[in-house]
């Protein structure tokens, strides 16, 4: 049973990104960093608001794609601008309620489960060897007692290392009484959550600390960061696979997206990327290849192949130099230097090199279907839509333009023509 709500701030503009891009959408592994909080917090609440402020309509609109079970509300930034602000207004179901960063896509919600003390405010710490830059917690006989700011502490307290991690639970009851009592006297003028947590020590309130990993925590500002970050959330990617008994080769090499599946005794080469919503099953993905949104299935891919989305492939070879896109081929071999898009390829067929589906005619897309045991020669071509049956041999050079009858040869090569001594008869015209 859940026994909180969850609000995730994700207003802020995050103007040190130097982007158009509204912070919380830049991406890791991916996924905009927003989907990670969201994604989290929905393992422990059934109560999920989201605060935005700039550019909120395409950050919903986005998260809405991955999300339908969550609230969005519109900080009143004119007003009540700051993060005691865009808590206002928001009515949690539960009685207590955890106050999330849109800007920490490092946060697991193994995490944030331990935030489950009794006491009216839990707020997260970190334990580091230098403070610098953050704001120091002050801990007395296992309670919060002060937090400040570092250009407000004194000499004692820049000297001690429990810095503020940003994250809060309250019991709602206390929220909801003290957010009318926050005010903007302060440089910023803005309303700050961190001003409840000195309205609870005065008021007698229990405050409790918990220290956190500073790595669960880390908050994204700038791309330096964003990138650092990414590092981080793909090594989680791939030790959970490798854990799984997938093998990986040099796995600081390769980068694989959130959302991808790699399952049974798959081997995975450096430098790949595998990207989207694609799906590996038994199968090896060789060097430098790229895969996208699509299906593998005890299969061998590359080196250096792009399977674009769309893409299933089902026990088959695809070599060096080879592109697939919405391709299903089934126990087909394509061993290098090949196009197959928008096409259909059964058991037993060798695609020779050079092979090229022709399946765009400037406005539509079209399809070729070839059956099994089809024998392609290389440097084909079918101009879609071909439907080629069963038992046919393309002859090397072909165009196909229509469609092939089984246990046919079909071949448009030009008859040989030989001229006996032209190369010395060419050459001396030209003197």
């Amino acid at each position: 049973m859940f026994n909180k709500s969850i609000i995730v701030l994700a207003a802020g503009a995050g103007t040190r990104m130097k982007s158009d891009t509204p912070k919380v959408l830049h991406r890791i592994s991916g996924k905009p960093m927003l989907y990670y909080s969201i994604k989290e917090a929905l393992k422990l609440s059934d109560d999920i608001t989201v605060v935005l402020f700039h550019q909120a309509s395409r950050v919903q609109a986005e998260m809405e794609k991955y999300f339908s079970n969550i609230n969005f509300v519109i900080q009143d930034h004119i007003n009540f601008p700051g993060t005691g602000g865009a808590v206002m207004g928001i009515l949690p179901k539960y009685e207590k309620v955890l106050v999330l960063n849109g800007d920490m896509p490092l946060i697991q919600a193994s995490e944030l489960e331990k935030f489950d003390i009794n006491a009216t405010i839990v707020m997260s710490v970190l334990e580091l060897q230098s403070a610098d830059g953050y704001g120091r917690v002050i801990i007395e006989n296992g309670n919060v007692k002060k937090i400040v700011e570092q250009k407000d502490a004194n000499e004692d307290e820049l000297k001690v290392t429990t810095a503020n991690a940003g994250i809060y639970q309250f019991e709602t009851k206390f929220l909801l009484e003290n957010l009318a009592k926050l005010n903007n006297n302060n440089a910023q003028k803005e309303y700050y959550i961190t001003d409840l947590v000195e309205m609870a020590i005065k008021e007698g309130k229990t405050l409790k600390p918990l220290v956190v990993n500073e790595e669960n925590f880390k908050g994204v500002n700038s791309k330096v960061e964003l990138a650092d970050a990414e590092v981080i959330h793909q090594n989680r990617i791939k030790k959970d696979f490798m854990k799984e008994g997938v093998i990986m080769r040099l796995p600081d090499t390769i980068y694989i997206e959130e959302g991808v599946e790699i399952l049974g005794e798959s081997i995975i080469e450096n430098g790949v990327s595998i990207l989207g919503n694609s799906k590996i099953i038994n199968s090896h993905i060789k060097t430098n290849s790229v895969v996208e949104d699509s299906i593998i299935k005890d299969s061998d891919v590359g080196p250096m192949a792009r399977i674009r989305p769309g893409s299933e492939l089902n026990k088959t070879h695809i070599g060096n130099f080879v592109e697939t896109k919405k391709a299903i081929l089934n126990g087909v071999k394509a061993g290098h230097l090949s196009y197959l898009g928008d096409c259909t390829i059964d058991e037993g067929t060798n695609i020779g090199c050079g092979t090229i589906t022709c399946n765009y005619d400037g406005v539509n897309k079209h399809q070729t279907i070839i059956g099994k045991n089809v024998f392609v020669g290389s440097d084909t071509q079918f101009v879609a839509p071909v439907n080629i049956e069963d038992d046919v041999l393309i002859g090397a050079g072909s165009t196909v333009t229509g469609n092939v009858k089984k246990g046919e040869l079909y071949l448009t090569r030009a008859k040989a023509k030989v001229i006996d001594g032209y190369f010395y008869k060419h050459f001396s015209s030209k003197k």
